[in-house]
């Protein structure tokens, strides 16, 4: 056994001890050892020094003395995390003799809460030539939820070498939430039922060749009025690169935080009105030279966006209105130092390009002087790229108040990705809080076989606590806001990321463990006060208690029909989870029609995906499909043979889920086939590309899918509402 396989005591306890996992359970239930050398490239990204060539093993052990002395070495964590109406007990590290007070100050408060002394040492060990005791103190359970201080006040003993009698302030975040996300409660009554679409491929005969925000309001408008919907949920509309080329991926945007002019539609820009006669001939001649790209069988994101950019930038030379002003100032106060950062990100990737790491290394640092002089010299790039977020902001809230207008009790719920791209606009901005030298991923599982690499960085656990999960909080209020909900992709990753060291398969990484209290603290804190609910998507290899710990918390799990099965066929759908969305198809598979024509089969046989008996692979995909067929045929749910008919059909063997959302693929109401994404590829197909069509190819646009006669049928069957009844 070589170094970089053996795994010795000391490396496994330092590996443990970070949340660092030294094995797994596999997919199959089998149990996979992770090797040494995994754990000292995930160590390092962590910020540990492990030696991995140190053959002695002192670099590690080192290490580990380190880590232990870790909380010793601070008076209080970084971020304490409470729930509200549940005592809390707080460590506290102080030297021996020391007189110890603390107190809360609450947020939107001047008062603090008195906490009193802790009382006598719990604990006590020499840490760096000082006797120090570990104390606890009690966080009462009657503090409201918010994002709260706590202080302790130290006065050194009498012999103290900084002289006695000194007091120091030393501070944490404290982070109440509500024990749970509250569910509305005409859910209880009455289960949502809804759409769910990629919305760029929902284009108009107005749109610039993506489907936009105009769209979304449009389509929100219909579904609630004519289908009797309750939300519609959309793809991650997180911003991507501020220049052509576009990253397609909506799943690999550079910011979670801020979202993505493409999905403006500029003619409902306020300051398009007030265009003279010449530039609004040039604003309407950029629109007209896009309209081709409606009937495309491709989506052109750089195109479409080159295009908005020069309407964009043609409107920003109007000067607002007072109103206007004052809303644009109020907007960027309240984004604050994030929105600028931003900002000067995008104004910065003009000059140097998207990818900072190859910039200037005085601009790599986000809070350097070099950054601040580019900012003031191109302070009007760093406002046109303001002004575009508050665009997106306005059109956001004007398609989930038309959604709320037209009947719908949700209204929009947006998509949160797992992650960002490893150069972008987050990367830089975060630069402290994300792990390098590693990206996030998926082990091996029955639908990707070699496992998943999704180059992307992972924010690091610890980073998260000692900046009072501030970036994860941002990015949460971002997806919440103006909408009825949030589906967090992946969101598992709030428990354990699957981390791999940069230039290995995703066969040689391991999981890494985060704070669950503190990330579904955040969660619950930020989505009550939106008054959204919380989707999770859960699925795939899932540790013991996670869905367990997610419904105890109010967040929805995810149940897609084709991944509830038992030994003997299909789950009934009456034996769903209550808490979840509930849905025949996923954005990872191909639309129910393709799925019933084995489209995912073949792709991935043309793909090279498969690594077992391809013909074995087929019959076991076709044996799946009949089993549903069957089982859907037994309850009297459906009438014919047609694909068409089994697609409605199995709709309506969901409408018996106890779920509290249904969501139905907007590709299923016209009978698409292709999937938008295959995943474990870049670009060997074209995902994130391919636009809506129908069962015969042809393209789909929004004009058409209002008109569609399957739309009402499929919707229908999904609420139960159609004539048929099971057996």
């Amino acid at each position: 056994m070589t170094l970089n396989d053996a795994v010795s005591p000391d490396l496994a306890e330092l590996a443990e001890t970070c949340g660092v996992a030294t094995s797994y359970q596999d997919a199959r239930g089998v149990r996979q050892e992770i090797s040494a050398r995994t754990l000292h490239a995930v160590l390092t990204a962590m910020g540990i020094r492990t030696g991995d060539d140190d053959e002695t093993g002192t670099a590690v052990r080192s290490a580990l003395e380190d880590v232990r002395l870790r909380p010793w070495r601070r008076v209080l964590a970084p971020t304490v995390v409470a729930r509200q109406g549940i005592a809390t007990a707080c460590d506290v590290h102080v030297p021996r003799g020391a007189t110890v007070t603390l107190s809360v100050h609450l947020e939107d408060s001047a008062d603090a809460l008195d906490l009193g002394s802790p009382g006598a040492p719990l604990e006590s060990r020499d840490v760096d030539g000082m006797l120090t005791d570990r104390v606890r103190v009690e966080i009462p359970a009657s503090l409201p939820p918010g994002w709260h201080r706590l202080a302790v006040v130290l006065t050194d003993p009498p012999g103290a070498t900084a002289g006695p009698g000194r007091s120091r302030t030393v501070e944490a975040t404290l982070l109440v939430s509500p024990r749970s996300v509250p569910v509305p409660a005409d859910l209880d009554s009455r289960r949502a039922v809804g759409l769910a679409t990629q919305l760029y491929q929902v284009r108009s005969q107005r749109s610039w060749g993506v489907g936009d925000l105009a769209d979304l309001t449009e389509l929100a408008g219909w579904a609630g009025r004519d289908l009797g919907a309750d939300f519609v949920l959309v793809n991650p509309m997180h911003s991507g690169e501020p220049f052509p080329p576009v990253e397609p991926s909506p799943y690999l945007p550079t910011t979670r935080r801020f979202a993505s002019p493409l999905y403006l539609r500029p003619e409902q820009v306020a300051e398009y009105s007030a265009l003279t006669p010449g530039d609004r001939r040039q604003v309407d001649d950029l629109a007209r030279s896009r309209y081709p790209g409606n009937a495309a069988d491709s989506i052109d994101r750089d195109a479409s966006w080159a295009a908005k950019l020069d309407a964009l930038r043609i409107m920003f030379e109007v000067p607002l209105s007072r109103e206007r002003a004052e809303e644009f100032e109020a907007f960027t106060s309240e984004q604050g130092p994030g929105l600028h950062r931003f900002a000067t990100w995008c104004a910065l990737a003009a000059e140097h390009g998207p990818d900072w790491s190859r910039w200037p290394a005085r601009l790599q640092d986000p809070e350097s002087d070099a950054v601040a002089v580019f900012a003031r010299d191109h302070s009007g790039e760093v406002r046109f790229h303001q002004w575009q977020q508050w665009l997106v902001a306005q059109q956001r809230a004007q398609a989930q108040q038309e959604a709320l207008t037209a009947g719908m009790r949700l209204g929009i719920l947006h998509d949160l990705a797992v992650g960002v791209h490893p150069t972008g606009a987050d990367a830089w901005a975060l630069h402290r809080s994300l792990a390098r030298g590693v990206t996030v991923g998926a082990p091996p599982d029955a639908y990707n076989q070699r496992g998943q690499d999704w180059s992307q960085p992972p924010l690091r656990p610890d980073a998260l606590a000692e900046e009072g999960y501030g970036p994860f909080r941002d990015i949460v209020r971002a997806a919440l806001r103006d909408s009825g909900g949030v589906r967090i992709d992946h969101i598992l990753g709030l428990f354990r990321l699957w981390w791999i060291p940069t230039g290995r398969p995703p066969t040689e990484g391991t999981y890494v463990h985060y704070d669950q209290e503190a990330m579904l603290g955040v969660l619950a804190l930020e989505a009550s006060r939106a008054g959204a609910v919380v989707v999770g998507e859960d699925l795939g290899t899932v540790a013991p208690g996670v869905r367990e710990e997610l419904a105890e918390r109010g967040v929805l799990g995810t149940s897609v029909m084709w991944f509830e099965q038992q030994d003997d066929g299909p789950l009934p759908p009456e034996e769903y989870r209550r808490l979840c969305m509930a849905s025949v198809t996923t954005h990872d598979l191909p639309p129910t029609a393709g799925y019933l024509d084995l489209a995912h089969v073949d792709i991935r046989e043309a793909l090279g995906q498969l690594t077992g008996d391809v013909d074995q692979e087929r019959r076991d995909a076709s044996l799946e499909i009949r089993s549903y067929s069957d089982a859907v045929r037994a309850r009297g749910l459906v009438e014919g043979d047609t694909t068409e008919d089994l697609v409605v059909a199995m709709h309506r063997f969901l409408s018996a889920a106890p779920s509290l959302l249904l969501a139905v693929s907007v590709a299923d109401l016209v009978g698409d086939r292709r999937p938008v994404n295959m995943p474990g590829t870049s670009d060997e197909y074209p995902n994130w590309r391919v636009p809506l069509s129908d069962s015969r190819g042809e393209l789909v646009s929004l004009e058409d899918l209002v008109g569609a006669p399957g739309a009402r049928l499929v919707v229908d069957a999904a609420r139960g509402l159609s004539g048929l009844s099971g057996g």
